[in-house]
């Protein structure tokens, strides 16, 4: 079974970032800025060392491909972003395309939405930067040749010499099964079995019933703590509504009860379940963020270990973790000043145990 790991590309500087958020900004610009809101609130988070790297460095890709070898990590999975052949954050894959040396395998997920400010720090004031926009056959072939270079890539990931690739909101694309279409029988032409399409299913996703469609991943804790938190909503006076919100917001949901509610799940083959690490997006939102409690290295570890043993009796070959960097949501594998390795140290037991067990045990 492969692990395979979120991964946002997001720390090196590019100009639109700069326009927007002023020169030098990147995901750690809110990471170093952020203070506690409440009393025992872990922030700001520190990486190990103070390792505040960049990402257009080839040594920091080696460092992290030698990290997730040496824990059991398999691959990455880029977030990819794609504006009718504009790009943002593309640098980071480019060099590990680049360097076959670095010993990593990887793939992509389309973040296919519009860019806008409100993803890092701009609270309710959406400002889009870059509409996200969508063409037909030009606009898929262009896309397509861009992925090519990559699926050639012997390190890229795939599934019956299929090419692994998700999207994060594939009903917003019109026509999307065409363009499915299109995209599998161009990897025919070009000596693939196809490729092999996964929806990130999340809170407010239609997942629909399509032959083009392979599977789906879940997009966990975003999908499970956005049912729970409306729930929770729900059950008040219109009058308290807000107020629940804004104390939710703050103070948040259990690391046990989001995880709970993510293992009675059921899912069948091609359903790929995802296990995440912590979760508190303060950063980027303030007072606004949502926040989860409880989670521990062996919290971590048993909620994943649990979730490989199912996703083995589901038949299902790929688990997804949240994330390996994703520090502006406080979601990441890599060492911290406060827990050190502990982590990844959690991944590797937990993947050793299950090569231990034999196939279809319980």
């Amino acid at each position: 079974m492969k692990i395979i790991s979120f991964y946002l590309p997001q720390f090196h500087e590019i100009p639109e970032n700069n326009d927007a958020w002023g020169n030098g900004f990147t995901e750690w610009t809110n990471v170093k800025k952020n203070r506690p809101l409440f009393a025992g609130h872990q922030q700001p988070r520190v990486p190990l060392h103070k390792n505040y790297y960049n990402l257009l460095s080839p040594d920091t890709l080696q460092w992290q491909a030698g990290l997730a070898g040496e824990y059991g990590v398999d691959s990455f999975c880029f977030y990819h972003y794609w504006f009718q052949g504009r790009m943002v954050l593309e640098k980071p894959v480019e060099i590990l395309r680049n360097k076959p040396e670095i010993p990593i395998q990887y793939c992509f997920a389309w973040a296919n939405e519009p860019w806008t400010k409100t993803w890092h720090g701009a609270g309710g004031n959406k400002e889009i930067l870059i509409p996200q926009t969508y063409g037909k056959k030009e606009e898929w072939a262009k896309h397509y040749e861009y992925f090519l270079p990559y699926f050639k890539d012997e390190r890229y990931l795939k599934k019956d010499n299929r090419p692994v690739v998700l999207i994060y909101k594939l009903w917003n694309i019109p026509f999307y099964n065409d363009m499915i279409r299109y995209w599998k029988e161009r990897a025919k032409e070009d000596g693939f079995a196809g490729i092999y399409l996964l929806c990130m299913k999340n809170a407010r996703s239609r997942v629909h019933a399509s032959k083009y469609v392979d599977g789906t991943v879940d997009f966990d804790p975003n999908n499970t703590k956005a049912k729970m938190l409306e729930k929770a909503i729900e059950i008040l006076p219109k009058d308290k509504k807000s107020i629940l919100w804004n104390r939710l917001a703050m103070k948040a949901i259990d690391y046990r009860k989001l995880n709970r509610k993510m293992i009675q799940e059921p899912h069948k083959q091609n359903e790929y379940r995802t296990v995440f690490v912590d979760y508190d997006d303060t950063p980027r939102r303030g007072s606004k963020g949502v926040v989860t409690f409880g989670s521990s290295p062996g919290r971590f570890e048993y909620y994943l270990k649990q979730s490989l043993r199912l996703a083995q009796k589901e038949g299902n070959e790929f688990l997804f973790i949240n994330a390996w960097n994703e520090w502006g949501e406080g979601n990441y594998l890599e060492p911290d000043e406060k827990n050190g390795y502990a982590y990844l140290k959690a991944v590797k037991r937990a993947k050793q145990k299950q090569m231990k067990q034999p196939e279809g045990s319980d």
